[in-house]
């Protein structure tokens, strides 16, 4: 992951949101970005670059992407309900200035938000454990369009395009 890279793409006011937001939480910067690498190499290692579509990877990918944010930075806040805050800001921030097609967003976020509910349920779960359980959520993953109601699969991974 290239970092100078990827604050090239965004935008002047995206920044200005960013710096915003990042300020009264430094502490969470390194942690983050941390587990931003951690989760595409694991993303990588069980799927390739499948996880760059709108498949079951990329389900995997968003949510384990809240499941590391959230646990890295809970050792640093000694909070959970901090970190998890935390981690709903910065991912929202990420899909707002980085994507503007709806029905991915939507998939986007719901699969975040089922990151961070694992989290919630489970704190004391090792990494591995999360991985394996979202492993499992992914090939379980419920196919969506822009008329399904996701509040029905508030605990599953959704997708819009098949991996094959």
């Amino acid at each position: 992951m290239n970092f100078l890279k990827v604050l090239s793409r965004i935008k002047p006011l995206g920044f200005w949101h960013l710096v915003k937001l990042v300020v009264p939480h430094v502490m969470f910067l390194w942690p983050t970005y941390h587990a931003t690498k951690t989760c595409m190499q694991l993303s990588d290692e069980h799927f390739g670059r499948k996880h760059y579509q709108n498949g079951q990877a990329n389900a995997f990918r968003h949510a384990l992407w809240n499941v590391l944010i959230t646990k890295y930075c809970a050792k640093s806040a000694k909070a959970i309900t901090k970190a998890l805050n935390w981690t709903k800001k910065i991912t929202d921030w990420h899909e707002e200035t980085f994507f503007s097609k709806e029905l991915p967003m939507k998939m986007d976020y719901h699969n975040n938000a089922v990151g961070r509910n694992l989290v919630k349920e489970h704190p004391q779960w090792p990494q591995v454990a999360f991985v394996q359980k979202l492993l499992s959520l992914s090939d379980k993953a419920i196919k969506i369009n822009s008329e399904t109601d996701l509040n029905q699969y508030k605990n599953q991974l959704v997708f819009i395009t098949n991996d094959d």
